[in-house]
């Protein structure tokens, strides 16, 4: 499955999620109402993936920690957040360039509409 297929799916699946729950929740709710919607839709799916930080050739745990890695092609980081801010997304950023993934969404449930809260994130 190309990458623009899959973030397709994680699209979808966010927009069924948001249409189910709506907003106000914490951020761990929604993770796990994805996670089951991205493994029952068929994709691979890592929750909460560790990831290294790289320096001087060296990996060191730093703590990061991926909310949802789907075909070890798309990073999901979820927020349940009035507003979304520069340091969501330099998170995000980081994961991606730690990872060596091109693509990431950053999704924002604590909106009315989830079109309000979906950023898209290339690398």
């Amino acid at each position: 499955m190309n990458i623009e297929d899959v973030f397709k799916k994680v699209l979808d699946s966010s927009f069924q999620v948001h249409t189910v729950l709506g907003p106000g929740l914490l951020e761990s709710a929604y993770e796990k109402c994805l996670y089951y919607e991205l493994l029952h839709s068929g994709l691979s799916v890592e929750k909460q993936k560790p990831l290294p930080l790289v320096y001087k050739d060296v990996k060191l745990e730093a703590g990061y920690r991926i909310d949802l890695l789907v075909e070890n092609k798309v990073i999901v980081e979820i927020k349940s957040v009035d507003v979304l801010c520069d340091i969501h997304m330099a998170q995000i950023l980081t994961y991606l360039k730690l990872s060596g993934c091109k693509l990431g969404l950053l999704a924002n449930f604590n909106v009315r509409h989830l079109k309000d809260g979906i950023k898209r994130v290339i690398m």
